[in-house]
């Protein structure tokens, strides 16, 4: 793919994270890459988390799993002292 240029003005908390990432050796448009590509990569992490949450949470037979784990852990559950 062709490269191509972006602008952004920067606040201070975008500043300061750019800082962070020049200080480990890296020029302006490396470390702007890298943290988009981070950024990208957490997010589709992410996604991928809730999709199978969502997956797990419609699954009736691992809602009833869900539901028997949570009553034996119950049933385990220790008094407390007064």
């Amino acid at each position: 793919m062709a490269s191509r240029t972006v602008r952004a003005r920067l606040d201070d908390p975008s500043e300061q994270a750019l800082a962070t990432l020049m200080r480990e050796g890296r020029n302006e448009s490396e470390a702007v890459r890298i943290a988009l590509v981070e950024a990208g990569d957490r997010r589709l992490r992410r996604s991928a988390l809730a999709d199978e949450v969502r997956r797990l949470a419609a699954d009736p037979a691992d809602v009833a799993q869900r539901r028997a784990v949570m009553e034996d852990m119950d049933a385990a559950e220790a008094d407390w002292p007064e």
